[in-house]
């Protein structure tokens, strides 16, 4: 089981699109979307939250896995909910995009959201933590809450472009995000064509 979170940065669709490649591979994804978060999806893409599983009724929306039935999702305040606990044990647990407020929360161990809890329970219980802060530019307070993470075993993974891909759109952009976290999670995908491997998949072309 993977567990991901979407906070309040600019960019809520790498988290989204990541979901959608986990399940339709198979895997079991709890989540958790902040509400800062949520003002950023409407935002950005023009949804708006509704009913008691809104990422579920987003991205069964979206069309992209046919298999919805394997995400679980809670709500950010709620510390019933088993990510808060270092007994469920999870392989992974992402937080995409990171907002500087949560990247802060993670790296001094303030766990007052079910994020910044499943976090914490991810550094104590030695699970695979990912973070992708979304800000520019980076100042010393960012470069140091990064530093104390990576410290704790923690991969920092900023959202960065690539070139190479010779991207065609936006989607193009973000599923080599999303690939590039698969690859450290150890799933295959072909959301992008991996370097000097001439059988990848070229997207668009």
């Amino acid at each position: 089981m993977i567990a991901v979170a979407i906070t309040g940065a600019s960019g809520p669709i790498m988290g989204i699109r990541l979901i959608e490649e986990l399940l339709s591979g198979g895997e079991e994804v709890y989540a958790v979307v902040s509400n800062a978060a949520w003002q950023i999806i409407e935002h950005e893409l023009s949804y708006k939250k509704k009913g008691p599983f809104p990422l579920i009724d987003l991205i069964v929306k979206r069309g992209k896995t046919e298999n919805s039935g394997l995400i679980k999702e809670f709500d950010d305040k709620d510390f019933f909910s088993p990510l808060a606990s270092g007994s469920t044990l999870f392989e992974a647990m992402i937080v995409i995009p990171c907002s500087m407020k949560s990247l802060s929360g993670i790296a001094h161990g303030y766990a007052d959201s079910l994020i910044t809890r499943a976090c914490d329970v991810a550094i104590k219980e030695k699970r695979k933590l990912i973070i992708v802060p979304r800000e520019t530019p980076i100042s010393l307070i960012h470069i140091e809450n990064m530093h104390r993470l990576a410290l704790t075993g923690a991969i920092i993974l900023p959202p960065v472009i690539s070139f190479y891909t010779l991207p065609k759109s936006t989607d193009d952009m973000v599923d080599f995000i999303a690939g590039k976290i698969l690859n450290l999670l150890g799933k295959k995908n072909r959301l992008f064509e991996s370097w000097g491997n001439p059988e990848g998949k070229q997207k668009n072309r």
